[in-house]
This record gives structure tokens, C-alpha cells and sequence, in this order.
């Protein structure tokens, strides 16, 4: 009898218990349950009918303006130029391929098991494995220029090759603002400040209207590189500040471990500073580098033809137009999977780290 009444009511444990605990305990927090239950009551099912139960997915434009529910159909009828822009038709496996050898890169690359030498050659032939399907022009590949490349894979090779390259730029410039000597100092300071001054917008313009007037007559750089090396400059600028404030956080006491140990100057800072200063701005750097892939959607004010240019393109169609709604919602899909992910890996890159992996 008395292990019997030992043994806590039902509603205390389970998932009655648990509603009960969280959701219901206490006037304000019921209050507030209550409310959003019926704010997602009065939401959630209209969102869904509209969405999928009166929706069109491979109807005909005309087709589309005779419901009242999503016309998908501008997806399904579109996603080959949305994805690809002005790439040849009939050439458009080869940027599926070449965003298929990006997308193993990036998950061979999480592991940080894998951070060794073959994995740097394994980047270099697969960017240059890339490159060739890209551009074409050997192999009996034809060639294909840069202003017909467009869409996701223009959009993943501004954001993996800006980032990539913005990243160590940054720590440099970092370092540099620190740096004893004062030339180097001063550089990397008014670099630094002017960059973070003036909008990307800014940047964009420059590279793509004013440089070339200073460039000799017949002499030409691709917009696509100028478009990436302002995205570089501009994303560095924002790195070294973080970094900076990671190497700030360092005690005394690592500098002069090193010190007693005989090491010079890079191997203190390759071997004891950057590493733990790096991992401490773990959570900032990647909110940067999150905000830098969602800026290349700026590249569309210098007539390049991203992932939103193609979507844009498509709904200045007539037959489309309207469903601008069902466009922008497939492509914020892709930007929310692309953040999602980076998000999601370096909060798995500062767990292990942590862990003292």
C-alpha cells in the first residue's frame, strides 16, 4: 500500500506531464498557449490549403489564374532556367554536374577527420574539374561563356569561392592590424575602416563601371571576377574585425608560453594563438559568412544573372506574372537550406572543438 501511494499521479509524467509542466503551469504561460493555439488554428490550415490541397503544380498559366490556391506550375514549368539561367539547353548537365562535384567537396569536407593533404588536392582537381565543365572549350566540350552562366551554380561559385578566399584574407588583415609595424598597421587599419564605410552596393558598382575606365584600351577582366573580388574585399574587411576580436581575448600568458618554448613569431601564432583565437569567433565568423552568401544576391543590380535574376526573368514573363509569391518562396527555400546548413555545421565545428577534439 504505501509503494502504491509512493507512485506520482498520470498527469505528472508522460506527455500529459509534460504539457502540463511546460505549457500549462501557471496563469501567464496558459494564457500564452492558449493564444498561440488559436493564432495557429486561425493560420496554419489556410496556409495549407492554399499551399497544397487548392494549389496547381503542372497546370498552364491560364490554368493557374482559375484558382485561388498556389500556382507551383511556375516552378515546374521554369526550374531549368531559374537553376541555370542562359546556359545552353541542351549543355545544362554539365553545371548539374559541376554543382554535384561542389556539393561532395563541401560533404567530404565536414568531417574534420578529413582536413589533411589529399583533401586540398582533392579540392584543386574538382575546382578544375569544374571549371573545364563550366567554360567548356576542350575535350569536346563546347565552349560557353561567362555572361551565359547564371543561376544557382553562378550563385554557389560567388558564395563558396568568396567565402573561401574572404576567410584567410581577413585573418591576415587581422593579424596585420596588430602587427608592431606601423606601415603595416596603418595599411590594414584604413583598408579595414574604408571597406566597412561604403556599402557592398557600393563595391559592386565600382568593379563593375568605374575600374574598367582605368584599365589600358583593350584590356578586360570578366565581370564575373570583378563582381567575386569585391565580394572577397568587402567580406574580409568584416572577418578581420572578428578575428581581431578573438586574438584580443587571448590571455598574456598563452604569448608567453610560446615565448619560453622558443617559438617565433608565425609558429606562435599558427601553432598556440590562431587556433584557439579562431575557435572563441566560431559563432560570429559564420553569422558574417551567412550574411556574405545571402549578399550575393546583390550581383543582380550589375546585370549578372544569379538565382534571383533567372527567378526575376521568369515572372517579367506575361503569362507569369502574378505568382511572384511562389517564386520567392522556392528561392528563399534555397537560401534557407544553404544558411540552415552552415549554421548547423559550425555549431557541430564548436561542439568537437569544445570537446577538445
Amino acid at each position: 500500500m504505501e509503494a502504491e501511494t509512493l507512485k506520482p499521479p498520470i498527469t505528472s509524467v508522460g506527455p500529459i506531464g509534460w504539457v502540463k509542466n511546460n505549457l500549462f503551469n501557471g496563469i501567464f504561460n496558459s494564457t500564452l498557449t492558449v493564444v498561440t493555439l488559436f493564432f495557429l488554428w486561425k493560420v496554419v490550415p489556410p496556409i495549407f490549403r492554399w499551399a497544397f490541397l487548392d494549389s496547381a503544380w503542372y497546370a498552364p498559366s491560364q490554368a493557374c489564374r482559375q484558382i485561388a490556391g498556389a500556382c507551383w506550375s511556375v516552378i515546374a514549368n521554369n526550374y531549368r532556367f531559374i537553376l541555370f539561367g542562359f546556359y545552353p539547353y541542351d549543355q545544362q548537365w554539365r553545371p548539374l554536374v559541376a554543382m554535384l562535384i561542389l556539393f561532395g567537396l563541401l560533404f567530404y569536407s565536414r568531417d574534420r577527420g578529413h582536413w589533411k593533404k589529399p583533401l586540398a588536392y582533392a579540392w584543386v582537381l574538382g575546382l578544375g574539374a569544374m571549371g573545364l565543365l563550366m567554360a567548356g572549350g576542350i575535350s569536346g566540350l563546347p565552349p560557353v561563356e561567362s555572361t551565359q552562366w547564371g543561376g544557382l551554380p553562378l550563385t554557389l561559385l560567388l558564395a563558396v569561392f568568396g567565402l573561401t578566399a574572404a576567410y584567410p584574407l581577413g585573418v591576415v588583415l587581422a593579424l596585420g592590424r596588430r602587427s608592431k609595424m606601423r606601415g603595416v598597421k596603418i595599411l590594414c587599419i584604413a583598408y579595414i575602416e574604408l571597406i566597412r564605410g561604403v556599402p557592398l552596393i557600393s563595391l559592386l558598382f565600382m568593379s563593375s563601371i568605374i575600374f574598367p575606365l582605368f584599365l589600358p584600351e583593350g584590356v578586360t577582366f570578366n565581370k564575373i571576377l570583378r563582381a567575386q573580388a569585391a565580394m572577397i574585399l568587402f567580406t574580409a574587411a568584416y572577418i578581420a574585425e572578428v578575428v581581431r576580436g578573438g586574438l584580443q581575448a587571448m590571455p598574456r600568458g598563452q604569448y608567453e608560453a610560446a615565448d619560453s618554448l622558443g617559438l617565433n613569431y608565425y609558429l606562435t601564432m599558427r601553432l598556440v594563438i590562431l587556433p584557439q583565437a579562431l575557435k572563441i569567433v566560431i559563432p560570429p565568423s559564420v553569422s558574417i559568412l551567412i550574411s556574405a552568401f545571402k549578399d550575393t544576391s546583390l550581383v543582380v543590380i550589375i546585370a549578372l544573372f544569379d538565382l534571383l535574376k533567372t527567378t526575376q526573368t521568369v515572372l517579367s514573363k506575361p503569362e507569369w506574372m502574378g505568382f511572384s509569391r511562389e517564386a520567392y518562396i522556392f528561392v528563399a527555400i534555397l537560401y534557407f537550406l544553404g544558411c540552415f546548413s552552415m549554421s548547423n555545421y559550425s555549431r557541430k565545428l564548436e561542439k568537437e572543438l569544445s570537446a577538445g577534439r
